[in-house]
Order: structure tokens, then sequence, then C-alpha cells
């Protein structure tokens, strides 16, 4: 493989559940050829979500964000692959969906920035925090893909 594996943490918010968007997305980091290591579907506690933003603290929108975020069930998933984060955050687009391309997450299936369906990592450290605190070890799952070889130089 050309390049390091990693991991990445993403979550389909509320938006994204509610609107039944969780097949595509999903469909969408398959297609591209990253493995799916880990995935719960749940009510995230308000605990958990301010653990998750504490780097947004400090700004205006912070409680706003982590009280829509606790107001419906969320789907949080691990994917696995070469540069999984930067790929990751480009299929996603911008954090406005009104300056995301078409093609990307956000500029295909959303409008408003307070409505941006999905959270992706932004480093790789963020991924291990956010993937730390979201899953335990023991609910990762290690595989080797058949289609390996198909993606993989």
């Amino acid at each position: 493989m050309a390049s390091k594996t990693e991991r990445t943490f993403v979550a389909i918010k509320p938006d994204g559940v509610q609107r039944g968007l969780m097949g595509e997305i999903v469909k969408r980091f398959e297609q591209k050829g990253f493995r799916l290591v880990a995935m719960k579907f749940l009510q995230a506690s308000e605990d958990l979500l301010k653990q998750h933003y504490i780097d947004l603290k400090d700004l205006p929108f912070y409680a706003g964000l982590v009280k829509y975020m606790s107001s419906g069930p969320v789907l949080a998933m691990v994917w696995e692959g070469a540069n999984v984060v930067k790929t990751g955050r480009v299929m996603l687009g911008e954090t406005n969906p009104a300056d995301s391309k078409p093609g990307t997450i956000r500029g295909d299936l959303c409008i408003d920035i307070g409505r941006n369906l999905i959270h992706g990592s932004d480093s790789v450290d963020s991924a291990n925090k956010e993937i730390n605190l979201w899953f335990k070890p023991e609910e990762m799952v290690s595989f080797k893909c058949c289609a390996h070889e198909y993606i993989y130089e």
C-alpha cells in the first residue's frame, strides 16, 4: 500500500438519521474503498458530546450544537484505509454546505450549516481521540478485506 493505513471517526448527525441518509453515506465510504471497522447507533449523551466538542466550548454555537446533537440518534463509525482522514474530509465537503462542491456529501445532500449531516475527524490525532471517546477497543473489528488487492497497489 502506497500510503499508511489510518482510522477516522465519522458520525452521521440527527439530521442525516432523520432524513434516512445513513445508507447513502455508508455506501459512499464503502464505494471509495474504505473499510468499516466499527459502528454503533446511539442516542449520545450531552456529557459525551461535550467531551467530543470540547475544542469548541468557547464558541457561541457550542451549547446549541451539543443540544442539537443530543436531540436524536446518531450513527457513529470508524473507517480504515490509506489517507482516510484527509480523503474522508474531502468526501464530506466544507462545514458550510453552501461552500461544498457537488459530489461531496454536504454539497449533494444538505443546505444549512446547522444541519450539515455529518462529522468527520480533521486530523489523525483528533481521529484517535474521538475513536477512543466513542468506542472501546473490543468494539473494533480487524479483518482483511478480500477486495484489498483490487483497491491498493
